[in-house]
């Protein structure tokens, strides 16, 4: 059984169905991707995962128990959540924001510990934020901000990470280095790993398990080279593209199969 895994979900925004009698189980010590087109219930269903959105019918279970019936700190020391847009406090400082990552692992008697202080040094030098330390993070770069949100969620040192869009505001050598970063934690530290991702050629490639969703329901699941098919990316982008290969890792890579060209021809 999965330590995380949701049965019969649905998942609405008041009168909006937005997830339907969803079935998912995320496997453990792997690195899960959900992908699909906007608006398909993806991060819905990962805002349900970290016990963010209460469902409307089914339920989310964590070591086989509803999350509805967990405490909240055990679920914090367990869920890691980093959610697509996070508002951070006025003035804070990216020090003290990644060190707010540590507060599930806290006690009354014990505010702060060297473990606390390695944890968050750590998550820090992992995401190169380190020289950033005592800067204000409203006063970074959409990249830089998105980093440092990442290295809170990796000071919290959960077993489960959940990650909605956690390349938004990134160039691409900054996508890779995250990308790779979440697998160096997946591999090295046996985190599960669940994210949500638009790019697919991405998810392909870093994914374990693949998961495909559409208008709120699961359409495919496994692994991407079982997973991702011409078919796929057609019943599910309305894409028209051929898949190959990757010449790098051998996963699926995406290729649209009607290039644009220009009025009047090449």
């Amino acid at each position: 059984m999965s330590r995380l895994a949701a049965s019969g979900l649905t998942l609405a925004y008041e009168d909006r169905v937005v997830v339907d009698d969803l079935d998912l189980s995320v496997p453990d010590g792997k690195v899960t991707v959900i992908v699909g087109p906007n608006a398909c219930g993806k991060s819905t269903t990962l805002r349900a995962l970290g016990r963010l959105l209460r469902p409307r019918a089914g339920a989310v279970l964590l070591d086989g128990a509803a999350l509805s019936s967990l405490p909240t700190r055990r679920i914090a020391q367990t869920i890691g959540l980093l959610p697509q847009s996070p508002t951070a406090p006025e003035a804070i400082t990216v020090a003290d924001l990644v060190a707010r990552g540590r507060q599930p692992h806290q006690r009354w008697w014990q505010q702060w510990s060297e473990a606390d202080e390695r944890a968050v040094a750590g998550a820090m030098a992992r995401t190169s934020v380190a020289d950033l330390a005592d800067r204000p993070v409203d006063a970074l770069s959409g990249g830089q901000r998105q980093r440092v949100w990442i290295a809170m969620a990796l000071a919290q040192e959960t077993e489960l990470l959940l990650l909605d869009e956690p390349t938004t505001f990134l160039d691409i050598a900054h996508q890779v280095e995250v990308l790779d970063l979440v697998r160096q934690l997946n591999h090295e530290r046996g985190r599960t790993v669940v994210a949500v991702l638009h790019d697919l050629n991405q998810a392909a490639r870093y994914a374990d398990h693949l998961v495909a969703m559409k208008a709120g329901r699961v359409v495919a699941q496994g692994p991407p080279s079982a997973v991702v098919t011409a078919e796929l990316v057609h019943e599910v982008f309305g894409l028209d593209a051929i898949v190959v290969p990757d010449p790098v890792t051998g996963s699926p890579l995406i290729i649209p199969s009607s290039p644009w060209s220009p009025p009047g021809g090449a």
